[in-house]
């Protein structure tokens, strides 16, 4: 009687006594509202992080970060020598490089991110298994890398837009709020395929086939008025809210004179382009989160 009288945790089931004493489930998911402040908090360590890989890919090139302007720069030469010269798919635009170019800077945006998010976590097992940190934070540098670079390749395509003959205009404060919401698209996006990755590895072998058939769907290397003039009514309608064309198509009308929309509406294709943003950003970490407690196991 004495004993019990002298320890209050005899008696207590060891779930019980994990309560008392304000144990938890080592790896077990925190609520939504606990798991968002802790990527809040390690917003300095993704911003370093996103640095360093992006310092990292280029440190063995002789060339350095001028790669992340040389690589885009020559695959829109090779696609504008195929589709320009050779299949002459300008129909006629006033400023196909221009406009072939713009497709392919922020197309190679989140193809890039969503490849690499594909290995976000399967890539970073000994990261993750050594340290306690909300694994969000590495599909997300990866998602703050693409965007360092992309604004890198901006300086060279607004540099590309004006050699070829259009004017600066006001039209060009447009590809701000586009290029963002891109960038909270690819953010929701590459957290969902960095989830689907860590369960199947494989996809990584899978993934470059569906970004190039996306690639092709998107108007990116041909004028987009080949699907309105190719496809039945339905199915122009249906493409139309393909979330690549929509971004492809804002950063046209941004930058270029002589271009038109698939829709013929500016404020759907904004309204389109915001609804993508925030079904792909929510939907993307809602889903990552789910799998918290997964990842880096077994």
């Amino acid at each position: 009687m004495a004993n019990l009288l002298a320890d209050p945790d005899s008696g207590l089931t060891p779930a019980q006594l994990a309560a008392r004493h304000g144990l938890r489930v080592a790896g077990q998911r925190p609520s939504l509202g606990r798991y968002s402040g802790q990527l809040w908090h390690y917003r300095h360590f993704i911003s370093a992080y996103a640095h360093a890989k992006l310092t990292a890919s280029f440190s063995n090139a002789r060339l350095g970060q001028l790669w992340q302007v040389l690589t885009p720069l020559t695959n829109a030469a090779v696609y504008y020598l195929i589709f320009g010269l050779v299949l002459e798919q300008d129909r006629g635009m006033n400023n196909f490089i221009a406009y072939l170019t713009t497709g392919l800077f922020i197309f190679n945006f989140t193809q890039t991110s969503v490849q690499q998010g594909t290995q976000a976590i399967s890539g970073s097992l000994g990261l993750i298994r050594a340290l306690h940190f909300p694994r969000a934070c590495l599909p997300l540098a990866i998602t703050a890398t693409q965007f360092q670079q992309l604004l890198g390749s901006m300086v060279v395509l607004l540099g590309i837009v004006v050699a070829t003959g259009e004017p600066i205009t006001l039209m060009w404060l447009m590809l701000v709020p586009a290029v963002l919401l891109q960038t909270v698209f690819n953010a929701g996006l590459t957290m969902a395929v960095a989830r689907l990755g860590a369960k199947a590895t494989d996809l990584k072998q899978v993934m470059p086939f569906i970004l190039r058939t996306w690639m092709y769907s998107s108007g990116v290397l041909y004028s987009v008025t080949l699907f309105s003039e190719n496809l039945p009514g339905w199915a122009t309608a249906i493409v139309q809210y393909n979330p690549m064309l929509v971004y492809i198509e804002l950063a046209r009308i941004a930058l270029l004179e002589d271009t038109h929309l698939l829709n013929d509406s500016l404020p759907l294709t904004w309204l389109i382009a915001v609804g993508w943003s925030l079904l792909a950003g929510l939907g993307g970490y809602l889903y990552f989160w789910r799998g918290e407690q997964e990842y880096g196991r077994g």
